[in-house]
């Protein structure tokens, strides 16, 4: 009998017997039928009933997964059909299910025996809970309080338990109740409190057996975060947790994650009780080890046990400092505070990234609040934390200042040897101790590194002198060879790389010719490749973040670029890279300086730059050339010094304009030689320059295009027809040969230069106007035409990306073209991406990018083409709407509500739409939203739904939805709405009742209702839906959370804005470049 057919009968006949020897195959990795042994337990899990045979499967069977897959089972039927699982039924199963729990961990033998079934089971009594507690079931928490005064094995997992349904009330509750049942469950549980604590400070005081108690720590922990803090501070808690287990080695990790929770509370009217918690712990933990150790040793050789207390050690001072440090600045307290940062800034040496991370949110913290309060007294701000004003505060915050001036020496020297890297260094050394290239970034480390060097750079702001004593005396270690490693090398630089823009310009100055001239040196004094390697990324990473000296200092500044100009020379891996991309970013901060004259120098120094182009790029990659091409581009595009840009630019494009004259002369004889791979190739690379040069120098590239612009289109043309004739000849097979591959590469790159030229087009050179006429007209045929006739293998999104921003730039001027467009790519496009949702993914996302372009700037124009692709446009919308992709969903919704609005401003066309698509899409969308892949778009599915039912309600409609003659006299939108939707979800969703549909439906139709009063009516509604309560529904808060992260974001850049050296270099726009 083969696995299909087990299936059948098993669902028909059940029988543990057969069951067990299935289960037995889907989990045996040798089994030959284990694949169709696991379809086969997937098909029996489908079996509406089969929850009803969960006993026998778990009493019966002798097999422990197939026991554990009767409690899948189980759970699943608790999770999807509790409500409509019969009264009795479900009585049943608590009592099974209850009883079960009790028989299994009764006796120690059975809780060792059983504990994965037990774990199990202790899940779904939690699940049963979130159902039926405390409404039908009052009595849980007293009756499970007192069974586990029956026995000490039995409490331990009554203690799992109770830590299991706090974590799902607190932790996990919002996404799968709905906001009544989870506030009545928090009340419920602090109202019974009380006997859990008791039953906690039992255990605690009288049992001897340590799975207990550590089970009840772990326990009390999780319930620390919630309960009323009488229960810390009015009875013997934190003296049991001080004085009984943190001292003990086997409670003391469990005591500590207790004590760091009740560090983080936060409640003014025990604020005198802090400093001495703080100070009875410091004395505790004086008596494991000083703040003079160093644990740095004691980490790498400890235990697993010990390097776990050290994290957590990390956590408790890390949150409490973050809630109390104000409390702790008061005279008795601060001997206290003090001892505290010491431990703390020994943590932070040991070399463990999770560890370091935690110390480095607390010195972010510190200095942050201590720059503020500075910042905010010396300018005026008398609200500062003491309440004190005037000459006082200034003094209050001098003193604090003062009073952590030695821990912030020690966070100084722990910042600047432990840098991370920065995003723009390329060498790195891996793991055998090679310096190479860097291949892949590391988000991790970057994400540090900004929260580092906004620490650093408030440190610096605290004390400049100190940090740069410091890093010049770290400095003075690497050129003296006292204390020489590429790491320390490193960290300094990245260090000083990370304060630009914290000291003053003197200051500034001062140091950074100091820290240039000894690297410099250091460059031409150490030997080795792997060495001038790591040297050389240092000095560029370091100029490179430094545009306001440079522009101060020319003399500098072209000593920099010529040595960045050497190391386009140097092979090494990475050197090159490096040097080109620090070139293209001093080139944008400091363009005006290379194009204006300077004193003793002949010209400006682009003139000579352009001139030397051919021996300064001839190591370079191709890839490296572009950038060069860039960061001249960049120095062409200020406008701000009186100079022939259009001679520059000519001669800076005659090395591959006189490449691209060759080529074009050899076609002129010989139109096969266009089609060599190396002279495609020399196309390609030609193009990708000429890219760059006009994404960077913007619309002065007209002059440029007009050189070769008629000769790209006939270059084009002839790679269309020799791409279309290869597949005309071999079929779809040919779009694989390495030929037609070449030159769909070039047809791409002309497709990419031409969409970034429009994208930078403008006046004066470029005019909307003057574009439309002049480069839009010869474009259309030969790539429109190309695009439809080709088979969809062979057709380029970049078609696609091109046309839909020629309308967002031009917008009135081709309005007339739309139609012409639309009719050559909009239905064959189509035809690709609807026979799925994988096909073709670049295509998709153009598509409906080219689709909401016509939509936002030439609307009319989709009136203007035919009924039939006016239906489409919106059946590709639908369709957008549905996939699973989310950008395009997001897109389709967007869309949609876009022609929501500009239907509703056009009256000649809004109630023919409105007839034909409303109820349609109204559908559509309840149907995307009920959809559980599809909840990241819940934000606009509620603003889509309350823009069309308030059409409908406010008798905007005035065509009728509904055919007449099937509907009574006298019908009207509002009511057939109500009818046809309250069917609809009853038809979709057996387990609602209908006063649940009625109740919605009307608060769907209450105009009075704003958004976000409708988005919390449709979540609640939502998660009764069955296929929504188990799933995680984070995504119906996307809104909100993204709402909240803007807002911080928002607040967060102003801050930074007015922080001076927060923002790098490349963020802040400069107006007098």
């Amino acid at each position: 009998m083969n696995m299909d057919q087990v299936a059948a009968s098993l669902a028909k006949q059940f029988d543990v017997t057969v069951l067990d020897q299935v289960v037995t195959a889907a989990y045996n990795p040798v089994d030959p039928n284990r694949a169709a042994a696991n379809k086969a337990l997937m098909q029996l899990q489908e079996a509406p009933e089969l929850w009803t045979k969960a006993d026998e499967m778990i009493e019966k069977s002798n097999n422990a997964q197939t026991r554990f897959f009767g409690l899948q089972v189980l759970d699943d039927a608790i999770k999807t059909r509790w409500k409509i699982i019969p009264g009795e039924q479900r009585e049943g199963i608590k009592n099974y299910v209850v009883g079960k729990i009790i028989s299994m961990s009764s006796d120690e033998a059975s809780m060792q025996r059983d504990r994965v079934l037990i774990s199990k089971l202790n899940l779904i009594l939690v699940e049963m809970l979130k159902h039926e507690w405390p409404h039908n079931w009052p009595t849980f928490i007293s009756d499970l309080v007192g069974s586990s005064k029956t026995s000490e094995v039995l409490c331990e997992n009554n203690m799992q338990i109770l830590k299991l349904l706090s974590e799902e009330v607190f932790d996990f509750s919002k996404d799968q109740m709905v906001t009544d049942k989870v506030k009545k469950m928090k009340e419920s549980l602090n109202s019974e409190f009380q006997a859990i604590y008791h039953l906690c400070e039992f255990i605690l005081a009288h049992s001897q057996r340590p799975s207990l108690l550590q089970v009840t720590l772990q326990t009390l922990q999780r319930f620390l975060t919630w309960i009323p803090l009488d229960f810390i501070f009015r009875t013997q808690l934190l003296d049991v947790l001080l004085n009984k287990f943190f001292p003990e080695p086997m409670f003391r990790n469990d005591a500590l994650d207790c004590l760091t929770e009740i560090g983080n509370l936060q409640e003014p009217k025990y604020d005198n009780l802090f400093p001495q918690f703080f100070s009875t712990f410091l004395a505790r933990l004086a008596d494991i080890f000083s703040p003079e150790t160093n644990l740095e040793n004691a980490f790498e050789s400890g235990s697993e046990d010990d390097q776990i207390f050290i994290q957590r050690l990390a956590l408790f001072f890390s949150g409490f400092f973050k809630s109390h440090l104000k409390i702790m600045e008061t005279p008795e307290s601060q001997q206290s505070l003090m001892t505290g940062l010491v431990y703390l800034v020994r943590v932070s040496e040991v070399r463990d990234t999770e560890i370091f991370r935690i110390c480095l949110e607390t010195w972010h913290m510190l200095s942050e609040d201590l720059y503020k309060v500075e910042h905010d007294t010396r300018f005026g701000d008398t609200s500062s934390v003491l309440h004190l004003n005037g000459n006082a505060a200034a003094a209050a915050t001098s003193s604090r200042k003062y009073l952590y001036a030695p821990v912030l020496t020690g966070v100084r020297q722990v910042m600047i040897a432990s840098m991370a890297k920065p995003e723009e260094v390329l060498i790195v050394e891996d793991e055998n101790g090679d310096i190479v290239r860097e291949t892949t970034k590391d988000t991790d480390v970057i994400a540090q590194y900004k929260t580092m060097r906004d620490t650093l750079v408030y440190l610096t702001h605290l004390n400049c002198e100190d940090t740069e004593a410091i890093m010049l005396n770290k400095l003075t270690e690497q050129v003296d060879g006292s204390n020489w490693s590429w790491n320390n090398l490193n960290t300094l630089c990245w260090a000083i790389g990370s304060i630009s823009g914290a000291m003053s310009e003197d200051e500034e100055k001062r140091f950074l010719v100091t820290v240039i001239k000894d690297l410099l040196g250091l460059c031409e004094q150490k030997r080795g490749k792997d060495n001038k390697a790591v040297i050389a990324s240092n000095i560029m990473y370091v100029v490179g973040q430094y545009p306001r000296f440079l522009k101060a200092h020319w003399k500098f500044l072209k000593t920099v670029v010529n040595k960045l100009f050497e190391f386009m020379h140097e092979v090494h891996p990475g050197v090159q890279d490096m040097a080109c991309d620090t070139f293209l970013k001093i080139a944008n901060k400091c363009k005006r300086k290379f194009v204006t004259l300077q004193a003793d120098e002949e010209a400006p120094f682009i003139c000579e730059l352009v001139d030397n182009m051919p021996t300064i790029v001839s190591d370079l990659e191709p890839h490296q050339v572009q950038a060069f091409y860039e960061a001249v581009g960049c120095m062409l595009s200020d406008r701000g010094v009186k100079l022939d840009r259009s001679a520059l630019l000519a001669r800076l494009m005659d090395m591959p304009n006189r490449t691209w004259r060759t080529i074009m002369d050899r076609a002129n004889t010989n139109v096969e030689s266009l089609v060599d791979p190396p002279a495609i190739k020399e196309i390609i690379k030609i193009l990708k320059c000429n890219n760059r040069v006009c994404c960077s120098v913007g619309s002065l590239f007209t002059n440029q295009l007009q050189t070769f612009f008629l000769d790209m289109l006939n270059v084009y043309k002839v790679y269309s027809e020799r791409i279309s004739a290869a597949i005309s000849q071999q079929g779809a097979i040919a779009t694989q040969m390495s030929l037609v591959r070449t030159m769909r590469s070039a047809k791409k790159e002309v497709l990419r230069l031409l969409i970034t030229f429009i994208d930078k087009s403008g006046p004066p050179e470029a005019g909307p106007e003057a574009v439309a006429q002049g480069f839009i007209p010869p474009v259309l045929d030969p790539i429109l035409g190309d695009y439809q006739r080709n088979i969809a293998g062979a057709r380029d999104p970049e078609v696609l990306m091109l046309f839909a921003t020629v309308i967002e730039k031009l917008r009135n001027y081709v309005v007339n073209d739309v139609p012409r467009i639309m009719e050559a790519v909009f239905e064959c496009t189509l035809q690709m991406i609807t026979t799925n949702f994988e096909d073709f993914p670049e295509h998709r996302i153009r598509f409906f990018e080219f689709i909401k372009s016509i939509n936002t700037n030439t609307f009319a124009a989709l009136f203007n083409i035919p009924p039939e692709h006016q239906k489409l446009v919106v059946d590709s919308v639908v369709w957008a709407m549905k996939h699973t992709e989310r950008n395009i969903s997001d897109t389709g919704l967007d869309i949609l509500h876009d022609l929501l609005i500009n239907v509703g401003k056009t009256p000649n066309v809004a109630q023919g739409f409105y007839r034909q698509f409303l109820l349609p899409l109204i559908q559509d969308v309840f149907a995307v939203m009920t959809d559980r892949l599809h909840k990241s778009g819940f934000r606009m599915h509620a603003t889509l739904l309350r823009m069309m039912f308030h059409l409908v309600q406010t008798n905007q409609v005035t065509v009728p939805l509904f055919d007449p003659a099937t509907q009574p006299a006298g019908q009207t939108n509002p009511a057939f709405l109500r009818d046809h939707i309250s069917n609809l979800l009853l038809t979709s969703f057996p387990n609602l009742t209908r006063s649940q549909v009625v109740k919605f439906i009307e608060g769907m139709f209450d105009i009075k209702m704003d958004l976000p009063s409708f988005k919390m009516h449709l979540r609640d509604f939502l998660i009764q839906l069955k296929e929504f309560s188990i799933e995680d529904n984070s995504g119906l808060y996307g809104e909100e959370n993204e709402m909240e992260a803007q807002q911080r974001e928002d607040s967060l850049r102003q801050h930074r804005q007015a922080v001076p050296g927060l923002l790098k270099p490349d963020e802040i726009v400069d107006d007098d470049l």
